[in-house]
């Protein structure tokens, strides 16, 4: 889960919720830009965070305050090869997307184990050998994942109040195009991007957060159950193209 502080306790994001403002975000592209098999890309980028499941894990701190996912434990290959499974009941592009996202993830971590090193070498296979079954370059291949990545990147950015002040602007990454692009709060609180990449010139996403004015918890369990009964209160970015 995605945790910032805020004046009175914490306020938490799903990971789920987090991929879901991805894919609003992927949704908004141009279409005469878009990758390779638009809406199985958007089904690939709404379900990347399946794997995280907040209700059933230990999400505290040693201090007691919920735990921002940058902060959590190394993830099981267990559970990797659970997220890679449950893809392909989507189907063969949305599993070889999130496969390369697994990759990705969890290549630094190769010479680790050799249980590691056995599951990051079938998830390569599986890759090569979905792209050849569904006829796709490896550069159409790459560019989807691209995107993936881009719009991932920039709905954390969002959901982890990156937004610099002062009108400033900050790198997204490169999209699927190869192209850098930024993006920029205005002092009017609208958002632009650059160069714009979107099909309408002004759009609004949102998320729902969890608004805990509790600051410590004596267990997970005591936290899953607060955050079920916390006020939910929705946040929204206006993008609008300068």
């Amino acid at each position: 889960m995605i945790v910032n502080a805020t004046q009175n306790g914490w306020e938490v994001i799903y990971h789920r919720t987090h991929a879901l403002l991805a894919a609003q975000l992927a949704g908004q592209w141009r279409r005469k830009n878009a990758p390779e098999r638009l809406y199985e890309t958007l089904a690939a980028i709404s379900h990347h965070d399946d794997l995280e499941k907040e209700w059933e894990e230990d999400n505290l701190t040693e201090g007691g305050a919920p735990m921002d996912f940058t902060l959590s434990q190394e993830t099981s290959v267990e559970k990797l090869a659970n997220l890679a499974k449950n893809a392909r009941y989507r189907g063969r592009w949305v599993s070889l997307l999130i496969s390369k996202h697994i990759s990705r993830l969890n290549e630094c971590k190769r010479g680790q184990s050799s249980e590691m090193d056995k599951f990051l070498d079938e998830q390569l296979e599986n890759q090569e050998r979905w792209r050849k079954e569904l006829g796709i370059s490896k550069e159409d291949v790459d560019a989807a994942y691209a995107f993936m990545q881009w719009c991932d990147r920039l709905s954390l950015i969002l959901c982890q109040q990156e937004l610099p002040a002062d009108e400033r602007f900050l790198e997204i990454s490169k999209g699927p195009d190869g192209q850098r692009y930024d993006i920029m709060q205005r002092s009017d609180g609208l958002i632009t991007v650059e160069p714009w990449p979107f099909e309408d010139d002004k759009f609004t996403v949102n998320v729902d957060a969890c608004d805990l004015s509790q600051v410590k918890f004596k267990s997970s369990a005591e936290l899953t159950q607060a955050l079920q009964k916390a006020p939910i209160k929705v946040l929204e970015w206006t993008f609008v193209k300068s």
